[in-house]
């Protein structure tokens, strides 16, 4: 079974493919989605984090929304690392968030 990680390394994969900079993904689950290290811009991050949103949804029935106030005041961001971020859609998705 496809878990939070697989889906979020898929997306990951799928936005280098048309990146001039790409997401290093050489340190697996520890791999810097955002912030420090990483290639995103602010476009990029928002575009990523839709497509995320949007494969979540279709491939594990969880509705969720990544980008919000609450995830952006968080003292450590959630979408740092792939880790980070599965955790935080891990915890979303047992909230019942939209």
């Amino acid at each position: 079974m496809k878990g939070i990680q697989d889906v979020i390394t898929e997306q990951i994969q799928s936005y280098n493919e048309v990146a001039d900079e790409k997401i290093d993904t050489a340190n697996g689950e520890e791999s810097v989605i955002y912030g420090k290290g990483s290639p995103l811009d602010s476009v990029g991050f928002v575009s990523l984090m839709l497509d995320i949103e949007q494969a979540v949804a279709d491939e594990l029935n969880i509705d969720i929304t990544l980008v919000d106030a609450r995830a952006m005041s968080q003292k450590h961001s959630p979408f740092r690392t792939i880790k980070s971020l599965a955790e935080y859609i891990g915890k979303l998705s047992e909230q019942g968030d939209e």
